[in-house]
């Protein structure tokens, strides 16, 4: 089940306005052409914000995500009827013949259950054309991201066209072993109230991802470095034979 953040419309509305600079999708756009990519399934797509610059590009892209919310939001705009968009995850996929799949931000680490991370690796396979290939990041786990998870470092005030001002900031609730829970906390001015979304990802070493891609029948080809983050994540990335 999709979190609040992207489940609720209200919250999938703003997911956009409060996270506009999305460059972190720039090193992604570059693989697509890197690696000829012309059939693009994008995991997890949310708001379809990577999708659409998939299909300003002349790609053909089909996008999955289990937020209905979030693909409404998408849905509505410009260029959307470029995109083929499904509601749902990789693990139940229509047949599919890509040159690329991928998880950007957060997919990867959001899929917390062993059980559906195997049968995500296991449906992006079965999407990709042999040759084909899987990116993904993740967050390099000694880096202790969460640690700058709180309130006093995220707290922001932003003016959403239409809503008003909104209030934001996120708290760590748990954290237990390689799972790491956190709270998104929303509060709109014009009317007081106050919504939150409860989330939890996965850390996991380089190592154990490795291990996964092996057995779903990955060849690992590189792990690089996020160009914005460097040091804080990985890029995986992985082919079908």
């Amino acid at each position: 089940m999709a979190d609040d953040c992207f489940a609720h419309p209200l919250l999938a509305a703003l997911y956009d306005p409060l996270d506009p600079d999305r460059s972190d999708l720039d090193a992604y756009l570059r693989m697509a052409e890197e690696f000829g990519a012309q059939r693009v399934l994008d995991i997890g797509c949310g708001t379809g914000v990577f999708a659409l610059l998939l299909a300003e590009r002349g790609k053909e892209v089909v996008g999955v995500d289990p937020a209905r919310a979030s693909l409404d939001v998408a849905r509505a705009k410009p260029g959307a009827e470029r995109v083929r968009w499904i509601c749902g995850d990789a693990t139940r996929l229509p047949p599919l013949r890509v040159d690329l799949a991928t998880m950007t931000a957060n997919v990867a680490q959001a899929i917390v259950e062993l059980g559906d991370w195997q049968a995500t690796l296991r449906g992006a396979r079965e999407a990709l054309r042999p040759g084909g290939r899987l990116v993904f990041e993740t967050r390099v786990p000694g880096r202790r991201a969460w640690e700058e998870w709180t309130r006093e470092q995220s707290h922001s005030v932003t003016d959403v066209h239409g809503i008003g001002a909104v209030e934001t900031w996120v708290q760590v609730t748990e954290v237990t072993g390689p799972l790491v829970s956190f709270r998104w906390t929303y509060r709109f001015a014009a009317d007081g109230r106050t919504l939150t979304s409860d989330s939890t990802l996965r850390f996991r070493e380089r190592e154990e991802i490795q291990a996964d891609l092996d057995a779903q029948g990955y060849v690992l080809e590189d792990v690089r470095e996020a160009p914005d983050r460097p040091g804080r994540e990985y890029v995986f990335v992985a082919r079908r034979p």
